[in-house]
């Protein structure tokens, strides 16, 4: 057996240990048992019980569940029938509930462990409970949640469990998300005032001034690269009619997730919706004039705002919200220019990823069986998409989903790795054969007849927010010294010191460094400390010395040893150099003007 499966059979075997555990402790007759699986880390069930549980409940439950383990019972399935089974978990209203909705013909199968435990499951599992004495395991959470997921249904108590196959393996998990709760930004991104939520706008950032310095940064750096790269940037409403979007086919197909604003027709002809993807705007922009093939590939980046309806358990932190700003950039080609233009893409990909010293793969979904369009047109697209692929990465560098694509174009997903190997669904690549025909889109060819183009949809950051909140995690707080929201910071020892520190700061600010200082009269540790707490990359202090001789003293992040004496000319020139690069470490070495 392949060891992810194995570990599948392993975890969901102690989720029958857990439930049987529970059931000990409370007594049969005062639990409810509903569906216990295995996931990414361990496992969970849920139940309801006779009190709410709390963390000083967690022992007992695990000593119990070893207790069992050392059992060592026999674990039995057996094959019954819808009535068998119906009778066996009569007092289960779960357990009945599942039996009655599953169909006719269906193999209805139970697993016993011991004698007094029976569970509804359709395995594998453990022959036998000793099988698991080597388990390592430990329960993480209990946290509410509705049976089926159903608001309006009961409410249970889920108990999450780490599990892994050996102490070391569990060891070095519970590590890393010690490390990953260090490094959370729905903690750090307060804590450094760069964003904050309000409940009159759930889901929506409220972004600070630090934060915004940030964000611009960010943005900054992604117009530059696409400007080298021919894309010509528009804004457009964030409010539209109903009629686009049902051009658009999201009326029919994601209204569920639409803002939508009714009005009084009974037609709906003075309904609105905000938009939840730019991707009309850019296809209102290109039909507002007539366009030929010298226009193509037609290149349009857009950063607006963009509204998403979700769930509130749904929302969390940058990675869930329901307002946020993406990346996308929409490109009109002809059907010979797709294979160049995706390569392109790959490239700007390549070079965002790479400058945060990331890591990505890319993942191709072809033509489904309900695909649109013409399939020799699909077959030259995702032969042109994996030599692509193949040029760029290599043979089995690369995923290929079979049928996974959307029905109007096959796309590439690229997956991202952080710091603590997490791995993230950013930028995404589609082709679209679709919505030009929704639109008649069309533009002059060659031979002077008019032709459908090709739409590529593109995201590279993904949304701004969740790819802020992934940096936010990734760099634990301390960003590269060209993206952070201060990248200076200067602090004057006494207010006699005040008239020089400005100096500094005005000729940081004519080089573009963003730039704070603190001139108040207050003792010169807490002016540091708390340009520290914000992990300002370098903090100057200047003296008497520095202002006699036109130098800093720099402590760079990280460090608690001051650089003195450093010429601000040299102090200046490194700052700029790092911007211009987007250097991903901080300069130390301050002796000599660097070339």
């Amino acid at each position: 057996m392949e060891k992810e499966e194995w570990l599948k059979v392993y975890r969901h075997s102690l989720s029958h240990i857990l439930a049987k555990a529970v059931i000990e402790i409370f007594g049969k007759e005062n639990v409810q048992y509903a569906i216990g699986p295995q996931i990414e880390d361990g496992f969970y069930y849920d139940f309801t019980l006779p009190r709410t549980l709390t963390e000083k409940d967690f022992p007992a439950i695990e000593n119990k569940m070893r207790e069992i383990m050392k059992r060592k019972e026999p674990w039995t399935r057996a094959e019954v029938s819808r009535e068998e089974a119906l009778k066996i978990f009569k007092d289960q209203k779960f357990k009945t509930e599942l039996i009655s909705d599953m169909p006719e013909d269906e193999t209805i199968t139970i697993y016993y462990t011991g004698d007094d435990y029976v569970d509804l499951c359709r395995g594998p599992h453990v022959d036998n409970s000793q099988e698991l004495l080597s388990a390592a395991f430990q329960i993480k959470s209990v946290s509410g949640a509705y049976w089926r997921g159903d608001e309006h249904r009961d409410m249970l108590q889920r108990i999450y469990v780490y599990a892994f196959p050996t102490k070391q393996e569990l060891k070095e998990h519970l590590d890393m998300i010690k490390e990953a709760q260090e490094r959370d930004h729905k903690k750090i991104g307060p804590q450094q005032e760069l964003f904050m939520f309000d409940s009159t706008a759930p889901g929506m950032p409220y972004w600070l001034p630090r934060g915004w310095k940030l964000f611009n940064a960010l943005l900054e750096f992604w117009r530059g690269i696409h400007e080298e790269h021919g894309y010509q940037e528009i804004s457009g409403p964030v409010l539209s009619k109903k009629e686009l979007w049902v051009t658009s086919g999201h009326w029919a197909h994601y209204q569920d997730g639409m803002f939508v604003l009714k009005g009084e027709a009974e037609d709906g002809s003075d309904t609105y919706a905000l938009k939840p993807m730019n991707c009309p705007n850019a296809i209102k922009v290109f039909m507002n004039q007539p366009r030929s093939y010298k226009d193509l590939p037609f290149r349009i980046a857009q950063v607006d705002v963009i509204h998403r309806k979700e769930k509130s358990g749904e929302l969390n932190g940058l990675f869930r919200v329901q307002q946020f700003r993406q990346d996308d950039a929409h490109i009109l080609v002809s059907e010979d220019q797709i294979a160049s233009e995706i390569s392109d893409i790959m490239d700007i990909a390549t070079q965002i990823y790479g400058t945060f010293g990331l890591t990505y793969k890319a993942e191709l979904s072809t033509r489904p069986d309900d695909y649109m369009g013409d399939i020799n047109v699909w077959n030259k697209a995702e032969s042109d998409l994996k030599a692509i692929l193949l040029e760029k990465y290599g043979e089995g560098n690369f995923e290929v989903n079979e049928g996974d694509g959307a029905f109007y174009g096959p796309k590439i997903d690229l997956k991202m790795k952080d710091a603590l190997g997490r791995e993230w669904q950013m930028g995404t690549i589609q082709l679209d054969f679709q919505l030009p025909l929704n639109f008649n889109m069309k533009y002059t060819a060659k031979d002077g007849t008019l032709k459908q183009p090709v739409m590529i949809h593109r995201a590279i950051f993904g949304s701004m927010e969740r790819f802020i909140g992934i940096m936010i995690e990734n760099f634990k707080g301390s960003f590269p010294f060209w993206a952070s929201p201060y990248q200076v910071a200067v602090v004057p020892i006494r207010p006699e010191h005040n008239e020089y520190a400005k100096k500094v700061v005005d000729l940081l600010r004519k080089n573009r460094i963003r730039v704070e200082a603190n001139y108040e009269d207050v003792n010169m540790k807490l002016k540091i400390r708390r340009f520290h707490n914000m992990h300002d990359p370098y903090i100057l202090v200047v003296g008497d010395k520095e202002a006699a001789e036109n130098t800093v003293s720099v402590t760079v992040r990280g460090s608690n040893k001051s650089i003195h004496d450093v010429p601000l000319d040299v102090f200046l020139d490194i700052c700029d150099q790092m911007n211009e690069e987007h250097s991903l470490e901080l300069t130390t070495d301050f002796s000599v003007e660097l070339t």
